[in-house]
């Protein structure tokens, strides 16, 4: 009995031994090498102001693709400068690339989310020549619940309910590709109806309005899983190996595939949920990003 007592605790004590990774740092010719442009206002409803922070390289010889990266936080909380590391360390490889701040859910429940995105994405399209974009080439990323709504964005195009009215009516809100990082695509399973069952959720109900089995219409709605369709862009996902197996988006790469969509999974090793706080995790990040979105924006 005693070893049965003893191994857990060696079991602990030896993982308490092991080191932090290392915090996220961005070297200083990274930043030196962009131009900034924060707290540029997307869209406004009435007095309610929506920003976005852009960044983009100092020298660069032709309009870039642009890449909006989402943050998590279970869609009622985060800002948007948890993405500000990995927008511009996407900005440093050749892209222009901006975080977003939305509404979150204690404010407006969905849609007004996705609404918010796909306004961002207008505005970087009605402000294309201004900021150096390729308006044919806006990507699309984000962790955690910022995942989902990369995913739904991806998925979305030309879903009336999810444009809102966020300004520049005229200008397409679709993407060209997207990456999904810890994200949830199928909010129809059978898994997100059992925790959205429970009166404590803090994701799901109060995202949503309600359950699953109380608003099913809702969850479809709000599921990029649903919204797939043979004219959508490719789109990866990405998630850290530690993290649950729901974030492998099995059953909607599985239907990717069947729509000859390019997709794929990128699996960081030993990475948490929340793996841009980590210096290894997020190297590998930036390296996967940017080799996907150069594939899929950077055509010649």
């Amino acid at each position: 009995m005693r070893s049965l007592i003893l191994l857990p605790l060696l079991t602990l004590s030896a993982f308490a031994q092991q080191p932090k990774p290392a915090p996220t740092k961005l070297a200083p010719e990274i930043t030196a090498s962009l131009e900034a442009h924060p707290g540029l206002v997307y869209a406004r409803y009435g007095q309610r102001e929506m920003q976005l922070d852009l960044w983009k390289p100092k020298t660069a010889p032709q309009p870039l693709p642009a890449i909006i990266c989402i943050h998590g936080g279970g869609w009622y909380k985060g800002e948007r400068s948890n993405m500000a590391n990995l927008a511009q360390a996407l900005a440093a490889k050749g892209f222009v690339a901006a975080t977003i701040s939305y509404r979150l859910s204690g404010e407006a429940k969905f849609p007004a989310a996705i609404q918010d995105c796909k306004a961002a994405v207008r505005f970087l399209r009605a402000n294309a020549s201004k900021f150096g974009i390729d308006a044919k080439a806006i990507g699309v990323t984000g962790l955690s619940a910022g995942g989902h709504l990369a995913a739904l964005l991806t998925t979305s195009g030309g879903v009336k309910e999810l444009e809102g009215d966020g300004g520049h009516a005229d200008q397409s809100s679709a993407v060209q590709a997207g990456i999904a990082m810890g994200a949830q695509s199928d909010l129809e399973s059978a898994r997100i109806g059992e925790l959205s069952s429970k009166p404590d959720d803090p994701f799901y109900r109060t995202f949503l309005g309600d359950s699953q089995a109380k608003v099913p219409q809702t969850y479809a709605l709000a599921s990029p899983r649903h919204h797939l369709d043979k004219t959508d862009p490719p789109l990866l996902f990405m998630t850290g190996e530690l993290d649950d197996p729901s974030t492998h988006a099995d059953d909607a790469r599985a239907d990717l595939a069947k729509l000859t969509i390019p997709t794929g999974l990128e699996v960081i090793p030993q990475a948490p949920h929340s793996f841009l706080g980590q210096q290894k995790a997020f190297d590998a990040c930036v390296n996967a990003c940017v080799a996907f979105f150069t594939k899929h924006l950077l055509k010649n």
